[in-house]
């Protein structure tokens, strides 16, 4: 799963942003797909893996919180069933999506402020993707919602990292093997030089799914959100989702 934080789907097209065009054209896909309020990073993510809303896991803010009727994370699902994950990330808040001893392999470095900070993503991104003992993986690109803040959403400082992190993105595709199925998406949008609402430009997102199971330059008719990823993922693992999670399997993309 790569997440890029912050890309509006409109942003795609608009910086001509070649690998992530040529993976749009190779997947089952939505430009239309829904983030979940609020549109803030950590509150996102919660949801993201844990296919509940942020009502019901209580982070709705970029500060972790207990829950107070915990769920199982896609990283707690996956390892229960014996599943070897990774997390890849520049943002240290991150660490808690999951419960510790649900991961195989974790790498950080507080690199999220820095322009280069996706760079270490990609470089440690393109090792693990190749090893053979790993299930799942998470990546995660920061500066794409930082030039946000910094230029504004479709600025051109804005459109200009997404090219960058399009840059990054195809170094990891070009090293995923074959028979890999890739899930990539974004977290929120953002409009002006900020996200958090429920507007249309902080709510839409892209969702694009690509591997040997899945159709390929097909777009997705039914509605997709942030709580239907956890459930899909451990569909392509062959795998039940944990009956507490809220969202669905996208059945539709599948050949």
């Amino acid at each position: 799963m790569l997440m890029l934080d912050g890309l509006r789907p409109d942003a795609i097209a608009a910086s001509e942003a070649e690998n992530l065009i040529r993976f749009q054209q190779r997947s089952a896909y939505t430009f239309t797909a829904q983030s979940v309020m609020p549109t803030i990073t950590l509150p996102c993510h919660m949801t993201l893996f844990h296919s509940i809303p942020a009502a019901r896991h209580g982070v709705i803010d970029n500060e972790w919180r207990t829950m107070v009727r915990p769920v199982r994370s896609l990283y707690e699902k996956l390892k229960a069933h014996d599943k070897r994950c990774a997390a890849i990330y520049n943002w240290e808040v991150l660490r808690d999506l999951g419960r510790p001893g649900s991961l195989y392999m974790s790498y950080f470095i507080d690199v999220c402020y820095q322009a280069d900070g996706d760079h270490y993503m990609a470089d440690v991104a393109v090792d693990y993707v190749q090893r053979d003992d790993l299930d799942f993986i998470f990546v995660y690109f920061t500066t794409i919602d930082l030039a946000g803040h910094a230029y504004g959403w479709m600025a051109d400082g804005y459109l200009e990292q997404v090219r960058v992190v399009d840059g990054l993105v195809g170094r990891v595709l070009d090293a995923c093997p074959d028979d890999m199925t890739v899930l990539m998406l974004a977290d929120h949008g953002g409009h002006d030089r900020t996200h958090g609402t429920d507007s249309p430009e902080d709510m839409t997102i892209p969702w694009m799914i690509a591997g040997p199971r899945i159709k390929s330059n097909y777009v997705i008719q039914e509605s997709v959100s942030l709580l239907d990823a956890a459930p899909t993922i451990v569909s392509t693992l062959g795998l039940v989702p944990d009956p507490e999670w809220e969202g669905r399997v996208i059945e539709e993309i599948y050949i």
